[in-house]
Parts: structure tokens; sequence; C-alpha cells
């Protein structure tokens, strides 16, 4: 199997094309510097998953930008904290303000000379607008947790953009879904028949950070430690015939 042998690239958004850890990290300093003894990222990130996970399948409606200040709310009270509904809802909106990993615009570019690009994404769509701002690319499709009415590793949004590739003239054998995250995508895409490309943001780390542990390792057909490494080596294919 080759890279060269699929027509569209699906993405997950955060944490494989947006920085979304350092992005938690800096939008929660403020109450992670008010609690008693010092919190560790990992220590951070893990707390993070676990309740956003939680709420996610709690509320699977609820817009992301309304559903992290809840995912803040159950962080304070975890740390001992007391906070403000305003506090609350400031998360929620800093989102925005995350970064891109600095080789995405670049790689997304690149990567639109030869395929159509999908976002397949846990994220409302005016939360998203921001992020797409920073990436710098125009997507041929966007499907959103709030178009599905269900945020992953949930099947319904795998169904969801399944039964959109026909309106992009694709097939689902022409389709690699790319994502870091096991537990959000690369598990559920195995399940939905999709053939998947890891992107190790997290290679040098311990852990799973922001997102929940996937249990038994699904199957991927290429991984690669950076948006940089995949561009590279469809270069090489294209140099080596």
């Amino acid at each position: 199997m080759r890279l060269t042998d699929f027509k569209a690239l699906s993405f997950d958004c955060y944490g494989t094309l947006i920085d979304w850890e350092s992005g938690m990290i800096e939008a929660l300093s403020g109450l992670t510097s008010r609690v008693g003894g010092r919190l560790s990222r990992d220590e951070i990130l893990q707390a993070h998953a676990r309740h956003e996970s939680e709420q996610q399948a709690q509320a699977p409606t609820k817009a992301y930008r309304d559903l992290l200040p809840i995912v803040y709310k159950r962080l304070a009270e975890q740390w001992g904290v007391v906070v403000g509904v305003a506090e609350c809802e400031e998360y929620g909106r800093s989102v925005r303000h995350w970064p891109a990993f600095v080789d995405s615009p670049g790689a997304l570019q690149y990567l639109k000379k030869y395929y159509k690009l999908i976002i397949l994404s846990n994220v409302d769509n005016r939360t998203f607008s921001f992020s797409n701002e920073k990436l710098q690319v125009e997507f041929d499709a966007i499907y959103t947790a709030e178009d599905v009415g269900a945020y992953k590793p949930a099947d319904a949004n795998f169904e969801y953009m399944n039964a959109h590739l026909s309106d992009l003239g694709l097939e689902r054998g022409d389709v690699l879904h790319t994502a870091e995250s096991l537990f959000h995508d690369h598990v559920p895409a195995n399940r939905h028949g999709l053939a998947s490309c890891w992107i190790y943001r997290r290679h040098a780390q311990q852990g799973y950070g922001a997102t929940m542990t996937p249990g038994d390792m699904p199957r991927y057909e290429f991984r690669f430690d950076s948006m940089a490494d995949l561009v590279k080596a469809h270069q090489d294919e294209l140099r080596n015939g």
C-alpha cells in the first residue's frame, strides 16, 4: 500500500494539525496555578481527557465551545479550586487561540495539490473557523461534531463522513484517515473499514496525553511523527515511482 494509492485525506484536527495540548495547558494556567501542589503536564492533560470524554458521551449534541466550560468546572472541582461561570465560559472560547503545529499549514498546502482534504473533527463550526485560519488551506469538506450530533469515537461521525463521500466523487477506499488520536480516530476507523495514517505527535512522550487510552492497539497502514514526515514520504514515492 502506498500513499499515492489514495485520492483523499480525512483529518482529525486537534492533536493532529492544531497543537491542542499546548493550547490547553496555556488556557488552563490560571486555574492550575491555584491548585495546591504541583500538577505535571500529563496529569493536567489526562484529567482533561477523562472529563472531556465523559461530557461528550453525556451531551453529544452540545457544541464544543459550550462543552468545554463544563470540563473546566469539573477540573476545578477535582482540584479544589472555586471558579465562576465567566471563567468557565472563557475557557470555552480559548480554542480560537490554540496554535497550529508549525508544519501543518505548509504540509496541507502541499497535500492539497494531490488530494482532496477533509476535516472530521470533535468541534463546532464557529470554533473550527478560527483554527482553519491558522491552517491556511481550503478544505474540500468539513464534518464537525456539531454537524453530526455526536463526538468521536462514536460510529455516527464516521458513518456521516462515509455517507457524504459520494458528494466529493469518492469511495471509502479512496480515503486515508489521518490522525494522532488512537482512541478518537484509529479505533473507529478500523471499525468502518478505513485505511489510516497515524501522525504520532507524542512519539517522544509517554502515555496518551489529552486522549483516553485506546485499549488494544488499533491497526494503521502508515505512521509518521509529523505532517512534515508525511509530506517527505509522499515526495519520496513520487520521486521513486
